[in-house]
C-alpha cells in the first residue's frame, strides 16, 4: 500500500487543476493519488521518482502518473508546477484509456502546452475544461516517450552497479571495475541490464550522464564547456554529440527559449 494517499486541493469535480510554486530543494515525499495526474513544469526542473525509475521533467516535458502509483517529487530548481488531476471514472470513458495505464514522460509540443495552460482559465466552464482535457489526453497518448526517463534495475546486484555509476558523475571507473566493487560478474550485469531496463549498461550510463547535464544546464552561470568537463567528457564536441544522441537536440538548442 502507498505510504500516503494525497488528496487534491478540492473535491467534487472530475477534473481539478492545481498550480504550485516550490523553491529549489523542496521535496514531496513518497505518495500516491486516487486520481490520475498530469504533472507539467512551466518553469524549472523536477525529478519524479517511481518504482520503475526516475523521470527528469524540465519545461519541455511532462509526466503522466496513473491513479494509485507511488511517486516522489524533488524540486531541483525553483519551479512553477501545473498539475491536472483526473478522476478514474472520467478517465475510463476516454477513447485512449488503454494507452494511459502506464507512467511515462513525454515531450510537450506547442499544442499540448497550450491545452494544459488553457485548463487554468478561471472563467472556463466545466464543459470547456472537459473538452480541453479530452484533447490533451488525445495528444498525450500519442506523444513520443522522451528520453529523460532513467529506468532502474530490480535485481539487487544490478541496482548496486547502477547506484555506483550514479555516484561516479565523471564516469572515472570503467564497467569492469564497477562490477568488481559490486561483487558481480560483468556478464551477469550485462544480462540483467538488457533484461530489466532494456538498455545496455553503456547506453544506460550515457543517459544518466545526460540527465545530470540537464540539471547542470539550469545553472546559467555554467558554460557548455564547464558542464562537459564536470561530467567527464573529453571535449565539448563529444558532450554535444552524446547529448544530441539522447535528447535529440544540442545542449544550446535545449536551453534556448521556445
Amino acid at each position: 500500500m502507498p505510504k500516503d494517499i494525497a488528496k487534491p486541493p478540492k473535491l467534487g469535480n472530475d477534473i481539478i487543476t492545481h498550480p504550485r510554486s516550490y523553491k529549489r530543494g523542496h521535496q514531496l515525499g513518497l505518495h500516491a493519488h486516487a486520481q490520475a495526474q498530469l504533472l507539467y513544469v512551466a518553469t524549472g526542473l523536477v525529478n519524479v521518482t517511481t518504482p520503475i525509475g526516475r523521470f527528469l521533467v524540465p519545461p519541455q516535458r511532462a509526466v503522466w502518473i496513473p491513479p494509485m502509483i507511488e511517486h516522489s517529487v524533488d524540486a531541483l530548481t525553483d519551479i512553477e508546477m501545473r498539475s491536472i488531476y483526473i478522476e478514474p471514472s472520467w478517465l475510463k470513458q476516454h477513447s485512449n484509456y488503454s494507452r494511459l495505464k502506464d507512467v511515462y514522460v513525454i515531450e510537450v509540443n506547442s499544442l499540448l502546452r497550450e491545452l494544459i495552460l488553457a485548463t487554468y482559465n478561471e472563467r472556463a466552464s466545466q464543459e470547456r475544461i472537459h473538452l480541453t482535457v479530452n484533447l490533451a489526453l488525445n495528444e498525450l497518448s500519442q506523444a513520443k516517450d522522451a528520453t529523460t526517463f532513467l529506468p532502474m534495475p530490480i535485481d539487487a546486484r544490478a541496482k548496486k552497479v547502477a547506484q555506483l555509476a550514479l555516484d561516479d558523475i565523471q564516469s572515472s571507473r570503467d564497467f569492469e571495475q564497477i562490477c568488481y566493487e559490486a561483487n558481480a560478474s560483468s556478464r551477469t550485469i550485462t544480462r540483467l541490464f538488457n533484461k530489466e531496463v532494456k538498455l545496455s549498461f553503456r547506453e544506460w550510463r550515457q543517459r544518466a550522464r545526460i540527465m545530470n547535464a540537464l540539471e547542470l544546464l539550469e545553472d546559467r552561470n555554467k558554460s557548455i564547456k564547464q558542464i562537459a568537463s564536470k561530467l567527464g567528457f573529453s571535449s565539448t564536441a563529444s558532450f554535444t554529440h552524446a547529448f544530441k544522441e539522447v535528447i535529440g537536440v544540442t545542449p544550446t538548442e535545449f536551453s534556448s527559449p521556445t
